[in-house]
């Protein structure tokens, strides 16, 4: 079974669990807010991914926080990233295959769960 992870109020993940739901597609949902985030899940998703992939470097947590991405390597973002959940890309799907997916895009998923 698929895992999603974001934070359930987030617009975005609204639309990725009604696609999820409207497509039968069974689903744990990860909430940041409610479970926090393991340190060794993020850095599973550091080394597969990269900090720069994770991170939604346009969100208003990255900007709130104005770090220098030229000064930031795995092991210093990810302090950050644990206190500042909510700057994780959402939402970002784990699925069976271990394949790590991010945003709500209809036609990569349905390229990567209905086929």
């Amino acid at each position: 079974m698929l895992t999603i992870y974001g934070i359930k109020n987030c617009d975005t993940m609204k639309k990725a669990f009604l696609w999820l739901d409207e497509n039968n597609i069974a689903y744990q949902f990860h909430d940041y807010k409610k479970s926090n985030l393991a340190e060794n899940t993020l850095d599973d998703w550091l080394s597969a991914l990269g900090w720069e992939v994770i991170v939604n470097q346009k969100g208003t947590t990255w900007r709130k926080l104005a770090l220098d991405k030229n000064t930031l390597d795995h092991q210093r973002i990810k302090p950050i990233i644990l206190q500042n959940l909510s700057m994780i890309k959402r939402p970002l799907l784990v699925l069976d295959n271990g394949q790590i997916m991010f945003g709500f895009d209809k036609e990569e998923w349905q390229k990567a769960l209905l086929t």
